[in-house]
């Protein structure tokens, strides 16, 4: 694994170019990812590139020995070209436009800026294509940050009535298909059809579930008209981008098969602040980040990237500017996120940033400099990390032991229609990917249409579709499953199947769900160091019991070599369940300390101590 730095030269004096290269080099980095910002400093007027300092700029990084990851700048367009295309900006959900003055101000859907888009694509791919130093590119800068993958604007409304007729042949087999007879929803042409916003009361779910497919179609539609570009003008390089932590806005699969190398860009500390972790979880793990954070995300864009090939884009090394609050990390903690990703597969990490800015939104986000052009704390730990890297060598195969099935368009149903408050696939995907981890398991996650071969464990946690080609995977898997609420309990367009859930997954399941509901915290099933909170499903069919509470409510049940969760997959009933199912397929049961996790790669066995910011490793043939 290769380490880099994310680095803006337009925003430091030409005389500390140099300077800055020779030290990145001195610190153990190989990698410089630049560019992506720069579009106003490229082009400042219309037609009118100003290529000279970026080019000293690239010779200076080459020539100390760094290899250039190029980005395109087309998540800044400068002012004069949304003074020229006003409509290129997108309309959020009340009809605002989102206007200049940060980033991500551009509509997916506007013909106009697409085109523009293209054309800066092409100039710098045109200009930095062949040059020996750019040994990569990056397509734009996290697609859907700050919630710019939908779009509410008139652009967005014709291309998703395009997208609908394309979709669904005749407006009658939409109607259908929708149930809209439902209030007198039904639609006589594509042209009546308007975006799922600003209705009166929710708009009908297969609307939106529709509107969220053609969303995430439209980003991997904008990302593959460049990739064609870079591909076009600067073959052999690899092309990248940086999704991000606990975002579902497009599906990472499809966009990842147009690229060589998926990366993604890891703040632990801020994820912890930002999303849904407990108070204690928040405060125990302040300084470290939850243990699981970064691997889940290692361990899923690893599932979404061709071939399996990912990388850290974008790694935190100290303070962030955006979250609620931003601790510093503990010491230790940049190398051992550093080396986690090593044990996970990563093929580079980039630590972000440099040098901290003094100036605009980010001044106070840290860098592997202090504004003042100091080392920062986290310099020294890179470059431990570094050293560690070459005494280690290539990292190995991954040991396969369990697997966990995650589709992007189970959380948009679960957005859609949580039925009750915070029921979200990605989050029950999360929770039961950490219950897998705390018994030191690895755990690839991967598509519904993925091999299943070669595990012993696979955990569907929330799938309300199910593909024939995933149910027969399922039926025909050996090992033990693991099987959540909701799965099988929608078709395509949000219909209940007219078998009720689980569906395809009946006879696995063994019984059928005659009836769901939501908890309100409070509401529970108790059993023996367990407690099955959140959901409850009635199961009636040939299933055992397998978890029954002290009432005799069945919180999971059995059925040959699976078990189905009645209980949202979350806190001790979930860790209880997944114990329960490991054991049976032969694998570790025990939970491992607090704080502790573990990788088996190659033949080495990682342990990461989250308590105190300690790895080690270990012969484990």
């Amino acid at each position: 694994m290769q380490l880099g730095v994310c680095y803006y030269p337009e925003h430091w004096p030409e005389e500390r170019w140099a300077i800055d290269a020779r030290q990145m080099v001195e610190t153990g980095l190989a990698r410089v990812r630049i560019g992506e910002f720069a579009w106003s400093r490229i082009e400042p007027e219309p037609g009118r590139f100003e290529w000279d300092w970026l080019d000293r700029a690239v010779e200076t990084l080459h020539e100390a020995g760094l290899g250039i990851i190029m980005g395109t700048p087309t998540a800044t367009p400068p002012k004069w070209l949304v003074d020229r295309m006003p409509d290129m900006v997108a309309l959020d959900r009340s009809g605002r436009p989102r206007g200049f003055g940060s980033r991500r101000h551009y509509c997916f859907s506007h013909e106009g800026y697409r085109a523009e888009a293209e054309r800066i694509t092409r100039a710098v791919a045109e200009r930095y294509g062949q040059h020996p130093g750019v040994v990569s590119w990056q397509t734009d800068n996290e697609y859907g940050c700050h919630d710019t993958v939908q779009s509410f604007s008139p652009a967005a409304r014709d291309a998703f009535r395009q997208w609908l007729a394309d979709r669904y042949g005749a407006v009658e087999a939409l109607n259908a298909a929708w149930g809209n007879v439902f209030w007198s929803m039904e639609y006589r042409s594509f042209g009546e059809v308007e975006l799922p916003n600003l209705t009166v009361t929710e708009a009908n779910p297969a609307h939106w579930l529709a509107f969220r497919r053609f969303s995430s179609d439209q980003v991997v539609r904008f990302n593959k008209a460049q990739v064609d570009i870079l591909r076009e003008l600067s073959p052999g390089r690899d092309i990248t981008h940086n999704a991000m932590g606990f975002y579902t806005g497009y599906d990472h699969y499809d966009l990842a098969a147009d690229l060589d190398v998926l990366g993604w860009d890891s703040y632990p500390l801020g994820f912890l602040e930002m999303f849904r972790f407990s108070e204690e979880e928040k405060r125990a793990y302040a300084h470290q980040g939850h243990p699981d954070i970064a691997a889940f995300h290692h361990d899923l864009y690893r599932g979404c990237a061709t071939g399996g090939r990912w990388s850290v884009l974008e790694q935190q090394p100290g303070p962030v500017n955006w979250a609620r609050h931003n601790p510093a990390p503990l010491p230790g903690m940049v190398r051992l996120w550093t080396l986690e990703a090593y044990a996970h597969g990563a093929e580079m990490l980039c630590y972000f940033r440099w040098r901290q800015f003094p100036q605009a939104q980010e001044q106070m986000h840290a860098g592997l400099l202090r504004p003042d052009a100091v080392p920062a704390p986290a310099l020294g730990e890179a470059q431990e990390a570094a050293s560690d890297l070459e005494s280690l060598g290539a990292a190995g195969e991954t040991v396969k032991q369990a697997a966990l099935v995650f589709d992007y368009a189970a959380e948009w149903m679960t957005q859609i229609q949580p039925q009750g408050e915070g029921k979200s696939a990605l989050w029950a995907a999360f929770r039961s990917y950490s219950a897998l981890r705390k018994l030191g398991l690895n755990v690839d996650i991967v598509s519904p249409g993925a091999s299943l071969d070669g595990y012993a464990l696979v955990v569907v946690p929330c799938q309300p579709i199910v593909s024939d080609t995933l149910a027969a995977s399922l039926d025909n898997f050996d090992g033990q499953l693991v099987i959540g609420p909701r799965s099988g309990s929608r078709g395509m367009d949000f219909a209940i199947p007219d078998t009720l859930a689980p569906g395809k997954l009946a006879e696995l399941v063994g019984g059928t769900v005659t009836l769901s509901e939501s908890w309100r915290p409070g509401l529970l099933i108790a059993g023996e160091g367990w407690e099955g909170t959140g959901w409850f499903d009635h199961l009636e069919g040939e299933a055992e019991p397998d978890m029954t509470g002290s009432d005799g409510r069945v919180a999971c049940w059995k059925h040959g070599k699976t078990r189905y969760a009645a209980c949202w997959p979350e806190g001790s009933f979930i860790d209880a369940l997944i114990a329960r199912a490991a054991a049976d397929a032969g694998l570790p049961s025990a939970p491992l300390p607090e704080g502790l996790r573990q990788r088996r790669v190659g033949d080495r066995l990682f342990t990461f101590d989250y308590t105190d910011a300690s790895v080690r490793w270990e012969d484990a043939s």
